[in-house]
């Protein structure tokens, strides 16, 4: 039933196909064809001109077949991260890997293959079904962009399954929260080598800082990572200033705040121990923290009806589909809060956002096999 080699083909082009964040627009025209060819009317949202990018969400509405019931809500996302440029997707022993220094973008255009072959399935054997919206979004990989300026009047599906995750025969119904730290430390500039007491250095500062911090995993539910730090300007120069990128994740909401004020404490009490008469005065570090909600949790019960009809999908296929806790937060985060009870579905792509990221075809196949059950009995 299921097209292999259409599939792999597939695959094949979209990996082809560079998608930078913000940058879609030859994806995004190709898949609205694509899309059309299989019975789908298509039209992008406004997202483009809020988020700079080149073109907006595409949503895909299928009418139903000889079936009325509720739509039913597929997402997945148009952007690769980079390392991108020209992807050159090889084929061995059944499995897709880059033949390059980029990555393979299997993440998730693993997920948009299966689901066209999906629907290429269905209109082939006339299977009944209802409704069918498909939303491809813009710029997941630099924040879920697309998804936070979606349109949700666009849609009328109430639930549905994000394409976006590693592994085969597991099911993300729980996904953290996290918050975006951007802090810039500022002390006193001075000649490093001549008049160093005169100085007072930020990458000090925020070395302290760090050191005391609890990074990594934190318990079952929390963690914590400093990612990026930028500062200084020269060796011969006590730095003046360090700005410093991290985040804090919880699926608990008093956990995340607590992890984020004892990061934010932290900057503070570096500061402290870094205060001293400079000139005969008193000197401290200057804290300037900025957080931000960068998505929020997502939580759907073991007994919802998205969960039901994808268990009960996977027992038709002779599936053993998994409950797996999410770590990282996804399009489906965003679609909870605006009120589309979505799940996120485990497409096969594996060590993804590196240069060894790989997706077995045999995988693909068998989300496939999900996938068409999932629509039939919806």
């Amino acid at each position: 039933m299921i097209n292999q080699q259409r599939l792999s083909d597939e695959f094949s082009r979209l990996a082809s196909i560079n998608s930078p964040p913000l940058k879609e627009s030859t994806i995004a025209f190709y898949l609205a064809e694509r899309l059309q060819q299989l019975g789908a009317k298509v039209r992008f949202d406004a997202a483009a001109e809020a988020t700079g990018g080149e073109v907006g969400n595409l949503i895909a509405y299928f009418a139903g077949v000889n079936k009325d019931t509720e739509p039913i809500l597929f997402s997945v996302h148009m952007d690769t991260v980079e390392p991108g440029g020209q992807v050159e997707p090889v084929l061995r022993d059944g499995v897709f890997y880059s033949a390059g220094d980029t990555v393979l973008g299997a993440d998730d255009k693993a997920g948009i293959a299966e689901l066209i072959e999906a629907l290429e399935v269905v209109r082939e054997q006339n299977i009944p079904h209802g409704p069918i919206e498909v939303v491809v979004t813009i710029a997941e990989e630099i924040g879920l962009v697309g998804a936070k300026h979606f349109d949700y009047s666009l849609v009328e599906a109430r639930r549905g399954y994000a394409l976006d995750t590693e592994g085969i025969d597991c099911m993300v119904l729980q996904a953290p929260s996290a918050n975006h730290l951007r802090i810039k430390i500022t002390g006193l500039a001075a000649h490093a080598g001549m008049v160093p007491e005169l100085g007072m250095s930020a990458i000090q500062t925020a070395a302290l800082a760090i050191s005391q911090m609890r990074l990594g995993r934190i318990d079952h539910e929390t963690t914590a990572n400093i990612g990026c730090i930028k500062g200084g300007v020269a060796s011969n120069i006590v730095p003046q200033s360090v700005s410093i990128i991290g985040e804090a994740r919880s699926h608990d909401a008093q956990k995340l705040q607590e992890q984020t004020d004892h990061m934010l404490n932290c900057f503070e009490a570096a500061a402290e121990q870094m205060t001293r008469k400079i000139n005969g005065s008193l000197m401290r570090p200057q804290i300037s923290a900025d957080v931000r909600l960068d998505f929020p949790s997502m939580s759907v019960a073991e007994n919802a009806p998205v969960v039901k009809l994808a268990r009960a999908a996977a027992a038709t296929v002779g599936h053993d589909l998994k409950v797996r806790l999410g770590g990282g937060g996804s399009d489906a985060n965003i679609f909870n809060a605006h009120g589309t009870e979505m799940i996120i579905l485990a497409t096969g792509m594996t060590r993804v956002h590196t240069h060894d990221e790989f997706v077995v075809v045999a995988d693909m196949v068998h989300v496939v096999e999900l996938l068409v059950e999932i629509i039939r009995l919806a």
